[in-house]
């Protein structure tokens, strides 16, 4: 058997809010906590290191955040990524960092997903500017991996995770989505080797 087919699937998991004990960053510490067998799961911690965004900078040696962020998407399968909506947008670090990816064409063809977390079933605003951004990166958007699941802050227990098995049966359902796309492309990755 060829060795990338037993290679587990590696995810990158991306909260948008800089926050601590933020609700999406529970959301996906509680995601890496459930990915199952056959794949790995990596949470990017570097949204708050990133330069402002400049094309003049875009080539190399590139900025170390820049560089380390690039390198982590490359070696990725796919990407989860879990945002707070601001002023009736993304953050602006998140747009940041989603405007570093394009530059170098790290989300291309990359299955992506998202969890939106809103408990007033608000951040519509955001998760439509992010479908517009991943759009225009080439990144594969996996409608059954993007899920509007309402979670309270209360639902957040003492050790940073969701434990309602509700809110993580919809979580569980979003990872498969992604994962089952994820396979999907390494195959088709593999075949055109």
């Amino acid at each position: 058997m060829d060795e990338h087919l037993i290679q587990p699937l590696h995810l990158i998991l991306i909260s948008g809010s800089l926050r601590s004990q933020s609700v999406n960053g529970s959301v996906i510490a509680t995601l890496a906590d459930m990915v199952p067998a056959g794949a790995e799961a990596a949470i990017y911690r570097g949204i708050g290191d990133l330069p402002h965004f400049n094309p003049d900078h875009d080539r190399d040696p590139l900025p170390e955040a820049v560089a380390d962020l690039r390198a982590q998407l490359r070696r990725a399968d796919a990407v989860l990524v879990s945002t707070p909506e601001y002023a009736g947008s993304m953050p602006g670090s998140f747009k940041n960092m989603l405007d570093w990816t394009v530059g170098g064409a790290s989300l291309y063809g990359m299955p992506v997903g998202w969890i939106n977390p809103s408990a007033h079933g608000g951040s519509q605003d955001t998760y439509h500017a992010l479908r517009i951004v991943l759009d225009r990166a080439g990144a594969e958007v996996v409608e059954n991996a993007c899920v509007a699941i309402a979670v309270p802050r209360d639902a957040v227990g003492a050790t940073g995770l969701i434990d309602a098995l509700d809110i993580r049966t919809h979580f569980g359902r979003a990872l498969e989505a992604l994962l089952t796309a994820a396979r999907k492309h390494r195959a088709a990755a593999e075949q055109n080797d």
